[in-house]
């Protein structure tokens, strides 16, 4: 900070606003970097698994794959960006609860480290794709452990009742692991969890390691992958492991795992989260008075749709003047035509802050830029990696021939 301005990366943060336009995505490619290495000292080389989904661009990827990383693609489409990036396809894990024909034969044909099969409807495509003539992969399979954690609904994942994996309570589990070491179509090489999203307390992650450690010592599989799914602090009162917590959590609970056995892990949101922020230029402070403050940003959920989906919350602040009191009571809110469309529901902002004044929401380089839309056609956001002082373009900003240009008109 210099004069109350915040910088981010040797960057005045205001600047870059005016430089490249609201709302902007910026990340600190110190912090991204410096998280990779955490998780790498962590857990230990050719161990992590970075969960794309999290932020995906070309210039993540081969950030990703620079730092060691092995990259967890969850569609064709997030395995084409990481290909584009240059990462190996071996460097590459293909994820998914209902991959396509079309997807597993992109997967196998390129040769990706492995595939994290689903369903026993994944074995099936998996054997039609084989008997074709294509390889036969090497696969983990996902097993849903029972284990129910403290997050939102929509990201819980672990639990019996869950659209991912083979049930372990109710035999499934053990069914696939047997078709699985039965067919010549795979290669099975181990099992696979992963309980849910933004999730704080590493208790759960230690009660599932634990189920997961016990079924593999039976089934003695060379690899067990315990997931993804580490929080980060969003509120100035939260409070969040990290990633070498997690590790030393995780590590505790593996103890009695079979010697040998490769023990993967698969952070996405705890790698990138807090790298970012998000700028948004204001155009509207609406008082109502004995109601309350409404500041209108000229973004929202198109850009950030976690408030809207989860009820996520976050901090907000003006980076010009740091230094000042946040004392008025408001209510941030985006351009978008939904009452719903709020970014903060209870906010503070400085006193004075005004139409023009740049808006920061930090910690807001996780499912932001991926779950982007262009609802009300408003074009998605330029992303831009600062370091050294220098600020470089990795997301142009979209255009409204962007807009259009999937768009078929009929000729006369």
């Amino acid at each position: 900070m210099v004069n109350g301005r915040l910088r981010i990366g040797g960057c005045d943060v205001h600047d870059l606003a005016g430089s490249h336009g609201t709302p902007l995505f910026v990340y600190d490619e110190a912090h991204l970097r410096a998280r990779c290495a955490e998780a790498r000292a962590a857990f230990g080389d050719d161990s992590v698994v970075y969960a794309t989904k999290a932020f995906l661009c070309t210039a993540m990827a081969r950030l990703a794959h620079e730092e060691g990383l092995l990259l967890d693609v969850a569609t064709g489409g997030e395995l084409f960006v990481a290909l584009t990036a240059g990462v190996p396809a071996d460097r590459c894990v293909m994820h998914g609860n209902n991959k396509s024909l079309t997807e597993l034969r992109e997967a196998i044909t390129v040769g990706v480290r492995h595939i994290v099969v689903d369903s026993f409807d994944e074995l099936d495509r998996i054997e039609s794709l084989v008997a074709g003539g294509l390889a036969a992969p090497r696969v983990q399979l996902r097993i849903t452990p029972g284990v129910y954690v403290h997050t939102h609904e929509y990201v819980s994942t672990g639990q019996n009742d869950s659209k991912f994996g083979f049930n372990l309570a109710n035999g499934d589990a053990q069914r696939a692991i047997d078709r699985a070491r039965a067919s010549r179509a795979m290669q099975l090489v181990g099992i696979h969890c992963h309980i849910g999203s933004n999730v704080f307390e590493t208790a759960n992650f230690t009660k599932a390691a634990e189920v997961m450690v016990k079924f593999s010592n039976t089934c003695k599989l060379p690899e067990l992958t315990l997931g993804g799914g580490l929080g980060v602090a969003y509120l100035n009162d939260e409070h969040a492991p990290s990633i070498t917590e997690w590790a030393n959590a995780l590590r505790a609970a593996t103890t009695g795992l079979a010697a040998g056995t490769k023990v993967f892990v698969e952070p996405g949101r705890s790698i990138v989260a807090s790298a970012a922020i998000t700028l948004y230029e204001v155009g509207t402070v609406k008082e109502i008075p004995n109601v309350r403050t409404y500041v209108s940003v000229d973004g929202g959920m198109s850009d950030n749709p976690r408030p809207v989906l989860y009820g996520s919350g976050y901090e907000a602040f003006v980076p010009s003047r740091c230094e000042g009191d946040r004392t008025r009571a408001v209510r941030l809110v985006g351009k978008h035509c939904e009452s719903g469309d709020v970014l903060i529901s209870e906010g503070v902002l400085p006193a004075d802050v005004r139409v023009g004044d740049v808006i920061a929401t930090p910690v807001t380089g996780a499912y932001g830029h991926s779950m982007g839309s262009n609802y009300n056609k408003v074009p998605r956001p330029a992303v831009v990696f600062v370091g050294n002082g220098a600020a470089r373009v990795v997301v142009r900003r979209e255009t409204y021939d962007d807009l259009v240009r999937n768009d078929v008109t009929d000729s006369v």
